[in-house]
């Protein structure tokens, strides 16, 4: 497994809030946001999106451009975008283990 598999599948799918990151990273790809936007496509606090895009910054999937506040408009990295195909794959993984767990629930 390469080291960017290594952190996508840490990120999204080992760590609480995993599938809040997914989110922003998908809206991401779709066009540069900043936080507001972010937070308002999803349903989400601004104070949840700043701190879930400080942690995918962190492990670089995510950049930006601009100042502070509103002016800050993010991005999808490169790295991400190289490695688009394990981000999907981890995905698939993430929503079946969630169907798994709605089927148990169910029983």
């Amino acid at each position: 497994m390469h080291e960017v598999e290594k952190v996508l599948y840490w990120i999204l799918a080992g760590t609480m809030g995993g599938i809040n990151r997914a989110r922003i990273l998908k809206e991401l790809l779709k066009k540069p946001q900043n936080t507001n936007q972010i937070s308002k496509n999803l349903d989400l606090d601004f104070k949840t999106i700043q701190y879930h895009l400080g942690v995918l910054e962190k492990n670089g999937l995510v950049t930006y451009k601009g100042g502070g506040g509103f002016a800050k408009l993010y991005f999808a990295t490169q790295m991400l975008e190289d490695h688009i195909e394990s981000f999907h794959d981890i995905l698939e993984d993430i929503e079946e283990q969630l169907q798994k767990k709605k089927k148990k629930v169910k029983k």
